[in-house]
């Protein structure tokens, strides 16, 4: 062979060489990344050939399937009462792809996951058509239905907790969207997911997850747990050494109350009335350092809280100035919180001070209803001791009782609440968010509810916007509806 031929047949070589290691590599490295990715349509054909499982509250399927003419999907997802359950299931669509619960859960719901295995092998053998598993949820129907229906038009939300356990009872988001507008992938569909995703409502979001706000006097509950943690309050009815006026730490700027009395005034008042500048001097005693740790054993800062859709994290600002730690320390400057985050901090303190790791999934199961995988209870942490546990409920009953949070109260049961009016936007000009926080006792003592909710815009005139006035109607109805389901 003369020299050009076998530099000809050298180079053939190093291609058919480099063509076997090239389909190697995708046949044997690359083959689950690109047989899974999103991608490629055939997943998504895969996806949607066989029914989807359902996604259940209190025994009752809130999901469905239906058969897709003229597509080569041959299933879509449906939703019963989907605006009411969109916060918690998420969506599943052909052509838009899948969030939350039906995304999470995607591989049991397809029938899947690997823990499905044995029943796939099994419908080998029998001839039974693939199915999918099913997702049991912690909703309480009567809750949701409940906040759902208080937030009306408003633009909210709302979360409650069982403080007992961690249980998320409800999660409700307005206004809402009907994931089954846009389940296909017809023209229909798409115009009705143009629509929602441009929407200046963002009917998308998820405000109780998704949505961070600065609390207002709602965090005052943190500041108190604080002053108490660290010995800078001993005693609830103690008069607090507070002058009026008081000026932020190192400025001339004056802290505004908005309520009378606050001079001196005990930290059982302060919380009563909602005296700001009793907070935001405790917070400055506590100092920056001892604020930020409280805070972070309630959740802040935190940006892993799964259950198991990931909550943005809340935040307490670990760098600001003596004088931002004072205003944050009234829910003000850089603070910021989910609902689902405030409605931690309440349960927290309604369950003696342990803050149970919140979930909304209680087991999974396979397609026959055995039970695959069950959530067990968990602790997070312990924000306080329950000795000062008990004295912050005991402030926060008397706020329902004799203070700002009056329209909370529930007929022969105790309930502890705290409101909130956060001011926002370029020099406060903005409507204020309405908060109200709370929780119910039960007889022997436990809480098996706690609630936050949060108004970010109403048609209430604007000095008409107030958490006791918005936002704690919407708690108490939550509440009710979780004692009377209790029996």
């Amino acid at each position: 062979m003369n020299k050009p031929l076998r530099r000809i047949s050298l180079f053939c070589g190093l291609l058919v060489l480099a063509l076997l290691i090239r389909t190697n590599w995708i046949q044997y490295v690359q083959a689950e990344d690109l047989s899974t990715r999103k991608e490629n349509r055939r997943v998504q054909i895969a996806q949607y050939a066989t029914e989807r499982g359902n996604i259940i509250v209190a025994g009752q399927p809130i999901t469905g399937s239906a058969v897709t003419d003229g597509s080569d999907y041959k299933f879509k997802r449906t939703y019963t009462d989907g605006p009411l359950w969109a916060p918690v299931t998420g969506y599943a669509s052909q052509a838009f792809g899948s969030t939350q619960l039906e995304s999470l859960e995607d591989g049991i719901l397809t029938g899947n996951d690997d823990r499905l295995f044995f029943d796939r092998t099994i419908g080998m053998f029998t001839g039974e058509k693939k199915q999918g598993g099913n997702v049991v949820t912690t909703l309480n129907p009567e809750a949701q239905k409940a906040a759902f229906k208080a937030l009306g038009n408003n633009k909210g939300a709302a979360a409650a907790i069982d403080p007992r356990t961690g249980a998320v009872l409800a999660l409700v988001s307005t206004p809402s969207y009907d994931p089954s507008r846009f389940a296909g992938n017809s023209k229909d569909d798409e115009k009705a997911w143009v629509e929602l995703k441009d929407s200046e409502d963002k009917n998308l979001v998820n405000r109780a997850l998704r949505e961070t706000y600065p609390p207002g006097s709602t965090f005052k509950v943190v500041t108190a747990a604080a002053a108490l943690e660290h010995g800078v309050v001993k005693e609830i009815n103690d008069p607090t050494d507070t002058p009026d006026p008081y000026f932020l730490p190192g400025t001339k700027t004056e802290m505004v109350n908005h309520a009378s009395g606050c001079k001196e005034a005990s930290l059982n008042e302060a919380l009563r009335v909602s005296c700001n500048s009793v907070f935001a001097n405790l917070g400055d005693k506590v100092t920056r350092d001892k604020m930020v740790e409280t805070a972070e054993k309630f959740g802040f800062n935190n940006d892993k809280i799964d259950i198991p859709v990931r909550a943005f994290a809340s935040v307490y600002d670990k760098k600001m100035g003596k004088d931002g730690n004072a205003q944050s320390s009234i829910g003000q400057f850089n603070t910021a919180a989910t609902p689902l985050q405030m409605a931690m901090v309440t349960a927290a303190i309604a369950n003696d001070g342990k803050l149970m790791k919140p979930y909304m999934v209680d087991h999974v199961t396979s397609p026959n209803l055995d039970i695959i995988e069950k959530h067990s209870a968990q602790e997070m942490s312990r924000p306080l001791s329950a000795a000062n546990a008990q004295k912050v409920q005991e402030m926060m009953v008397n706020v329902v009782d004799k203070g700002t949070g009056t329209k909370a109260k529930i007929n022969n049961v105790k309930v502890g609440g705290k409101t909130g009016t956060a001011q926002h936007g370029e020099g406060n000009k903005k409507r204020p968010y309405a908060w109200f926080i709370s929780y119910a006792e039960n007889p022997d003592g436990t809480s098996p509810v706690a609630v936050a909710v949060v108004i970010e815009d109403s048609e209430a005139d604007r000095e008409d916007i107030s958490g006791g006035g918005l936002a704690a109607p919407v708690a108490k109805a939550v509440m009710e509806a979780v004692l009377k389901t209790q029996g």
